[in-house]
């Protein structure tokens, strides 16, 4: 009850309403807002009204034209980068060190010895065709050769190329072609790669240089062999922390190859990392200098590379934050071997603002890729993003996993014998714009990041005058021999230290606030129209009597149609409340007719006049033949 005499108080004083139709309210509007215009458009006279509003109405348009040009600038939501610098004591950053060369050469020879054949061979073909012979004992492994062929693509005849394979049966033709292709210097040699072996599906990768396709067609076959190989056995035929790492120093602590955490890296073999923080504490600098840095002296037994597969030598290595991934091959530097290299380091930390102003990520859970390094427990980072996906897309599309990028749970690595077209499908895949653009952008960068300036300078190592002293005993601590096993072609000292303890961060702010929107805002308005933010909530008072006076219009418009409607259902006028109850009441007062009289006396006829009532009858209830009136919607109604 008391709920339904709210709604009909309220329904009350809706349809009192602000009392104006739309012209009066306009007038009032116009007339008492603190905005200039439109005072002056209804009191100015018939022609200075007509220049009053239309200047109202430009400037009205310039500031709703310039309220969008600022909201669409804040929604953009730029950023300014400002630069500081600051000084405090800084963690040391994990240093990742390799060789150059993956495997031991004489480790991995016996697994390379048929493919290390077959590439001899076929240099002797390719640079004295006519001192080549076909008799080869024990004979070639033709099989292994035809599963990722080198071909020689004559190119005298640019519409026509003709293609021969170098261990064609034609030694003729093969000599002949050769001969004047190597005179003219229109030939090329390329590698053929098959969906299927012996299909003619094929696309032929084409090099400027004849080492360029030879290095490639050997990686290609060498991963191919070793992705066969277990992790444990490829481990085993690299590098060891004991051999590689000859002296440790850091700072004044001295250190050796057990505070090196070992990875096995497919480009490099074994890399050994120092300061990585997965188990301990990652180490601070005490000083800025190189007296207190990191001091290496390492041995990459440069004897003992694989000719085909390395054609670099030396050590790489690389500076990056603690917990996180070394990507060598695309952020590592290369050190000489026989010098000394000085890595004098400084701090970029780097702070990006999220969403909606960047697309960074803050530890990679909101980026829809697989993060194939994870099994390392490392951090996410933009490098193992976009591997990752490639990887996901090689075993998506051709079935298998490159031998370079960790593998998902239950795939195998490509290789020859079990996928023959793993290579067609992976120089595709490489090369596939679309593919990068796809792992672009799904990968996300990292909102905090460190990145580490390095300032190189080199010299030799040792100098001739101390190389026999230091190489006897660098050599007696190796191997505990007199001898010298040792010589400059395969020693590097590193020195990796802070150059200052300043450090510069780049951070990002947003270029545009909601003060500076309101501020802007505010300023159009008032330059152009001379108004404030009172005159936003005047408008706004508008607006709603308006909506007042619409609703009371259409409660109007409602009540007339059904009164419309009951006056077509009743077409004749309906009958007062007195004459109905005067009409009811004589038919009251009017005798039942009944049987002839009797012995009370003769029977009434029907103009006989009605007989008083016997003593004790009550008299007739005349409110029970009373029309009731209508309900009003009264504010303190309340009837059901």
């Amino acid at each position: 009850m008391k709920l339904r005499r709210y709604l009909v108080r309220a329904l009350h004083r809706l349809q009192k309403g602000p009392g104006y139709t739309y012209k009066e309210l306009l007038v009032w509007y116009c007339d008492n807002t603190n905005t200039h215009g439109p005072k002056r458009i209804i009191k100015e006279g018939p022609k200075k009204k007509l220049i009053w509003f239309f200047l109202t109405l430009l400037f009205a348009s310039l500031v709703f034209w310039q309220w969008g040009i600022l909201i669409n600038t804040y929604l953009s939501y730029n950023v300014t980068s400002s630069l500081s610098i600051g000084f405090k004591t800084m963690k040391f950053p994990a240093v990742t060190v390799c060789n150059a060369n993956p495997f031991k050469y004489s480790e991995v020879k016996p697994l390379l010895k048929e493919l290390d054949r077959l590439i001899e061979a076929a240099l002797e073909r390719i640079l004295q065709p006519g001192n080549s012979s076909d008799n080869v004992s024990p004979p070639l492994d033709l099989e292994l050769w035809n599963q990722i062929p080198l071909v020689l693509i004559d190119e005298h005849d640019k519409d026509n190329p003709i293609i021969l394979d170098i261990f064609e049966s034609s030694q003729t033709a093969s000599n002949s072609t050769a001969n004047s292709t190597a005179e003219e210097k229109k030939y090329k040699l390329a590698v053929k790669l098959c969906s299927q072996q012996g299909s003619g599906n094929c696309t032929y990768r084409n090099f400027s240089s004849a080492a360029q396709a030879v290095s490639e067609w050997y990686i290609l076959q060498s991963t191919s062999i070793l992705s066969k190989v277990p992790l444990h056995d490829r481990i085993r035929m690299g590098y060891q922390a004991e051999d590689m790492i000859l002296a440790c120093l850091y700072g004044a602590e001295p250190c050796n190859y057990k505070n090196f955490t070992q990875i096995y890296h497919p480009d490099h073999g074994n890399c050994y990392i120092f300061n990585w923080g997965m188990d301990e504490e990652a180490l601070n600098s005490s000083n800025p200098g190189a007296e207190f840095g990191l001091k290496l002296i390492l041995d990459i037994s440069q004897q003992d590379y694989i000719p085909y597969l390395s054609s670099a030598a030396g050590a790489r290595l690389m500076l990056h934050q603690q917990k996180s991934f070394p990507f060598l091959k695309d952020q590592g530097i290369y050190a000489m071997a026989g010098t000394e290299t000085s890595i004098g380091v400084l701090v970029d930390e780097l702070e990006r603002m999220g969403y909606p102003y960047s697309d960074c990520t803050v530890n990679g859970s909101d980026v829809p890729v697989q993060n194939l390094y994870s099994q390392y427990n490392t951090s996410y980072s933009i490098q193992a993003c976009l591997r990752s996906c490639f990887q996901n897309h090689m075993v998506e599309i051709c079935g298998c996993g490159h031998y370079m990028f960790p593998l998902p749970e239950g795939v195998n690595y490509c290789n020859n014998e079990d996928f023959p077209g793993w290579a067609y499908c992976y120089s595709s895949l490489r090369s596939s714009i679309k593919q990068r653009q796809i792992c672009i952008d799904s990968c996300k960068e990292t909102c905090n990041d460190t990145q580490y300036k390095m300032t190189i300078s080199m010299a030799d190592w040792p100098s001739e005058a101390s190389e026999d002293w230091i190489f006897h005993i660098l050599s007696y601590e190796r191997d505990m021999s007199t001898n010298v096993t040792l010589d400059r072609n395969g020693i590097i000292k590193l020195n990796i230290y802070f150059q200052e303890y300043n450090y510069r961060t780049i951070s990002e702010s947003a270029a545009t606030t909601i003060v500076w929107l309101l501020s802007s805002l505010g300023g159009q308005f008032g330059f152009w129209m001379g108004g404030s933010v009172l005159c936003l909530i005047e408008f706004g008072e508008i607006i709603i009597d308006s909506l007042w006076i619409t609703i009371i219009n259409l409660i109007s418009w409602a009540k007339g149609l059904k009164q419309r409607r009951a006056r077509a259902r009743y077409p004749d006028t309906p009958p007062t409340v007195a004459e109905l109850v005067e009409a009811h009441t004589n038919l009251g007062f009017q005798p039942e007719p009944g049987p002839a009289a009797g012995p009370a006396g003769p029977a009434a006829g029907p103009g006989a006049p009605a007989l008083p009532p016997e003593p004790g009858t009550p008299p007739p209830n005349y409110d029970s033949l009373r029309v009731q009136p209508p309900d009003t919607l009264s504010p303190d109604s309340d009837t059901d």
